[in-house]
């Protein structure tokens, strides 16, 4: 089966890591999305442990389609039967770009009614109470041809499981463990986020550190369709087996907020990451370390983050001196903030373009000293 893993701007080369490590070698990109040649396994083992993809896609059929007539003949030759019962609760999630068919509204009506009338004939049935498990179909037009995919994963796989309580724009989980794993971190490293909120950077490190698959805690749309084999449990099996615990990691969560240090250790907890991941209510401009080649990474106020009466540039001028402080660490940190490059005082050694939701944003990268080979930090 052909699976689609859509990715956000900015990621793709972590995603890519990730299925390079994971055993696909070298997959594809095209149009935000990463192709991958699986089976049923395949599909549990990517919805359990990727870090960074969005959610994973079966496709089902790509079909030229410049009029309606024919997104319905290619929508209603598919075996649908094979996947839904009359309860299924089918969902339609579309879009169309540089098409002839661009009403997006109307297409979804068109492809949503061949389903149904397919299902009337296959199936032999007349109503559909549509109570039942969930499926959400994917009608994709890009300049003329049809993409249909079935979204096995059904909430986001940034939905992890463990964010539960809610805090000031916070950084997503997949975009978050992106940056990590792009990064300098090594688990013999220590890392700090001195603007952690809830704690999503210091627990998506912790989750790498530990390598805990980021999908243990949560169930997916594919299992609960007609014909997916029970093929989940043994991914978690899997999962479980690959777990590294007892290891020394150093990593360290701090933020002005009290609530904010009360979300992250309840998160962190949820996560089964609270022996790994210090976190104390302290400034940004204390923090210190008599350590080497550590790693800052974090998501700064900026914007809607920002609270009253603070300034932007002096925080970041602040940020800049404790970094500086820091003897051969490296730093990272994500800003919509224009003026942040200037206000740390020296540009950055990388920029990458990134969204934080749908808010763009600028990845920037300080790198500090490499260490020694014989340390084993690389």
């Amino acid at each position: 089966m052909k699976l689609l893993i859509p990715v956000s701007a900015g990621v793709e080369a972590s995603v890519k890591r990730q299925l390079k490590y994971l055993g696909y070698g070298d997959c594809p990109a095209n149009e935000g999305r990463i192709a991958v040649e699986g089976g049923w396994e395949d599909i549990a083992r990517l919805n359990v442990f990727l870090r960074s993809g969005e959610r994973v896609l079966l496709c089902l059929s790509a079909f030229s389609a410049t009029t309606f007539d024919e997104l319905y003949e290619g929508v209603y030759s598919l075996p649908w039967e094979e996947f839904f019962t009359p309860h299924t609760h089918i969902l339609i999630d579309g879009k169309c770009v540089k098409s002839a068919l661009m009403a997006i509204k109307a297409a979804g009506g068109v492809a949503k009614k061949a389903i149904l009338n397919r299902l009337r004939e296959r199936l032999g049935v007349s109503t559909f109470d549509e109570k039942g498990e969930r499926a959400v179909v994917g009608i994709s037009i890009f300049e003329d041809v049809a993409t249909v995919t079935l979204d096995t994963s059904g909430d986001g796989l940034h939905k992890r499981g463990y964010r539960v309580l809610s805090y000031d724009a916070p950084l997503r989980e997949t975009t978050a463990a992106a940056i990590v794993e792009s990064s300098v971190f090594h688990p013999e490293k220590p890392l700090a986020d001195l603007f952690c909120g809830s704690g999503t950077i210091p627990i998506e490190a912790a989750l790498l550190a530990q390598n805990i698959a980021p999908g243990l805690l949560r169930t997916f749309d594919f299992t609960a369709w007609k014909n997916a084999p029970p093929v989940l449990l043994r991914a978690k099996e899997e999962a479980k087996d690959c777990i590294i615990r007892g290891k020394q990691v150093d990593i360290f969560g701090g933020d002005l907020s009290p609530r904010a240090i009360e979300i992250a250790r309840f998160h962190a907890k949820r996560a089964g990451v609270q022996d790994v991941v210090r976190f104390a209510c302290a400034d940004m401009r204390e923090f210190h370390s008599s350590k080497e080649y550590g790693v800052l990474i974090s998501n700064p106020p900026y914007g809607e983050r920002l609270s009253k009466g603070e300034n932007l540039k002096e925080l970041y001028v602040g940020f800049s001196k404790t970094f500086r402080a820091l003897k051969d660490w490296s730093c990272y940190f994500i800003t919509s903030y224009m003026g942040a490059e200037r206000a740390f005082g020296k540009p950055a050694d990388k920029r990458r373009k990134l969204f934080n939701a749908n808010l763009e944003c600028c990845l920037y990268t300080y790198l500090g000293k490499k260490p020694p080979k014989n340390l084993n930090v690389e």
